[in-house]
């Protein structure tokens, strides 16, 4: 129980975090969603940061971690634990996986994006 409230604040304070970005950057394009963009790179930079550190200085407690990576970074974007999991694949020489899992994400997502669109459109 302990574990599922460390991450659900951090997802909390991450989700708030990744609002205020977003409407912050956004207000600077209105050709591309540079807010959303802005954050998933932030992201992957940030759980890069807690994961290494983590590992180099053996400081970061299991709760810790916990409350950094999986609950603020993939509460401010989901997409930094998908590059932190490809990252996992790539050094553990699984590249016919990463390749998989990438593209196929990636391709799977936007077609069940418009799957649902569509769905809902023609109802």
């Amino acid at each position: 129980m302990k574990s599922f409230l460390l991450v659900f604040l951090g997802g909390g304070l991450g989700s708030g975090l990744r609002y205020l970005v977003t409407i912050a950057m956004n207000q600077y394009s209105k050709v591309l969603p540079f807010g959303t963009f802005a954050v998933n790179m932030i992201g992957c930079l940030l759980i890069g940061l807690v994961l290494g550190y983590a590992q180099k200085e053996n400081t970061l407690t299991s709760n810790q971690t916990l409350l950094l990576a999986t609950g603020f970074c993939g509460g401010f974007t989901t997409f930094s634990a998908f590059a932190s999991e490809n990252l996992e694949l790539i050094r553990n020489g699984e590249l016919f996986n990463f390749s998989i899992y990438a593209i196929g994400s990636v391709f799977v997502g936007m077609l069940l994006i418009l799957i649902g669109y569509l769905l809902v459109n023609k109802l």
